[in-house]
């Protein structure tokens, strides 16, 4: 607590040497499973009968990351992108589920808490999966307001199982939508049950209270963090009305041309409002696509080889883009960016302070974006599962100290969070991901010299652990 405060009279500090002009609004969308090869400004969209145009042009008018990099799922890369740090560092390296103890702790600093340290309004619209506690809820972690599922976009889908197992869920067991505002209720309180008719509308009233609370926040004085996560292209892919039978290809094209949609209305208001160029656009998806298990439920990773769940590159690298008119300049950039990098870079944009009294993995590179420097300040990225540190990549190497074999045949090929891993035997498999996209020729051999740069990555992340050792990660598994 005594830390909170002491950021946040230094934040206040800083802002009153700067107007709200000065510091830019931030709206922040995150996809949820959309994979590398989706939008069309990646290589999808219309070849692949899903056009994505309000995408594409957000590409087009912003700085396009060619080599953007997350967590291998949901609850990792959303903890790692609100914490700056590896989500194993909280706990909250594997997807949460119900059943685990997991939660995003109280002591964490998050990305709403710096900006609403220096003066920030701010609101959270869509999924969160970062815990069910009352501590780790949005209004509990710097956000003034939240409206969303609390848990994983698939429980709509869940009271039908339950129904097929002749099972009545408790009152506590059933999926909801949540509203919560900071301050004035600890638990944020059930709107209403999340069904399957509640999932194929829900993108839209999120929409709809983007668009308005842009529209409220336009007028004030003060600059506002609007963080939308959106549900799309999660399965169960079960879209509204006017998107049904939209694009070619099925279920999971209509539901990721509502995406595009919705996103474009989110961009409609920040221009009809007149305050695009004081606005920094942040879009991303949270992790690759979840394809060999609810096909054709599911999308591409491009030319890579992976999905949600596994360590492979298509899993770790999807889609990223900013957009700031007038500050960061239009284009495609093939640099390194980790979806942690974003709390520092923002902090040093606005004038806001990260935590000194603990290990943060994310690197500020705004220097980079705002064309001061022609290149990332990062080169290298650790992949955990759960308590597992399973891959490394280091600049255009991927290093791999287990590995995942995918189980079954045709249909019944299990991927993701379903494959096994298999421990190595003393020596890891080495993939050119320039070279070799889709990682099939292991070079560890030819090039063994790459253990030496590796090893280096390893050993500084393991000296943090001295000082600071992580919580147990979420388990269902091992008593």
């Amino acid at each position: 607590m005594a830390r909170r405060i002491l950021l946040a009279l230094v934040g206040l500090l800083i802002s009153l040497g700067s107007t709200a002009q000065e510091r830019p609004n931030i709206v922040f969308m995150m996809a949820d499973n959309l994979g590398y090869g989706d939008l069309g400004s990646y290589g999808g969209g219309e070849i692949r009968g899903m056009p994505t145009p309000r995408l594409d042009r957000l590409a087009s008018e912003g700085l396009r990351f060619t080599q953007f990099l997350v967590e291998p799922g949901c609850t990792p890369t959303r903890a790692a992108t609100m914490t700056g740090r590896y989500s194993i560092r909280s706990g909250l390296s594997l997807a949460l589920v119900r059943g685990t103890p997991n939660t995003l702790a109280d002591s964490e600093y998050t990305m709403a808490e710096m900006l609403k340290d220096v003066g920030y309004d701010t609101a959270y619209l869509g999924k969160w999966h970062l815990g069910m506690d009352p501590q780790s809820q949005p209004h509990n972690q710097g956000f003034d307001s939240y409206f969303g599922i609390l848990n994983s976009t698939d429980e709509a889908q869940f009271a039908v199982g339950m129904k097929r197992a002749g099972y009545e869920p408790s009152k506590s067991e059933r999926a909801y939508v949540w509203e919560g505002l900071a301050g004035r209720d600890d638990a944020a309180r059930p709107v209403r049950e999340y069904t399957l008719d509640e999932r194929r509308t829900i993108d839209v009233e999120l929409t709809d209270r983007a668009v308005q609370y842009i529209a409220a926040e336009a007028k004030g004085s003060e600059p506002f963090f609007l963080f939308i996560a959106w549900t799309r292209p999660h399965y169960p892919n079960l879209t509204s009305k006017e998107f049904e039978g939209k694009s070619t290809i099925g279920i999971y094209g209509d539901s990721v041309m509502e995406l595009d949609h919705n996103s474009g209305r989110v961009l409609d208001a920040i221009s009809d409002e007149g305050i695009e160029g004081d606005t920094i656009v942040v879009w991303m998806s949270d992790n690759g696509p979840w394809k060999t298990m609810v096909w054709p439920d599911g999308g591409s990773s491009g030319p890579f080889r992976g999905e949600l769940g596994s360590a492979w590159e298509g899993s770790i690298r999807t889609a990223g883009m900013i957009k700031w008119p007038g500050k960061i300049e239009p284009g495609e950039s093939n640099g390194m960016f980790s979806a942690m990098d974003f709390m520092p870079t923002l902090a040093k944009l606005v004038g806001g302070q990260m935590p000194t009294d603990r290990p943060i993995d994310g690197i500020d590179q705004s220097d980079w974006l705002l064309g001061r420097q022609d290149h990332s300040n990062r080169e290298s990225l650790i992949t955990f599962i759960g308590g597992d540190l399973v891959a490394v990549r280091w600049r255009h190497f991927r290093i791999y100290l287990q590995d995942v074999v995918q189980a079954g045949n045709g249909f019944t090929r299990m991927g993701g969070t379903q494959a096994n891993r298999i421990q190595h035997n003393g020596y890891p498999k080495v993939y050119n991901i320039a070279q070799d996209p889709r990682e099939e020729y292991d070079v560890g051999a030819p090039e063994s010299w790459v253990a030496g740069q590796y090893m280096k990555v390893i050993q500084q992340y393991l000296a943090t652990l001295k000082g600071h050792p992580n919580p147990p990660p979420a388990n269902l598994t091992d008593f």
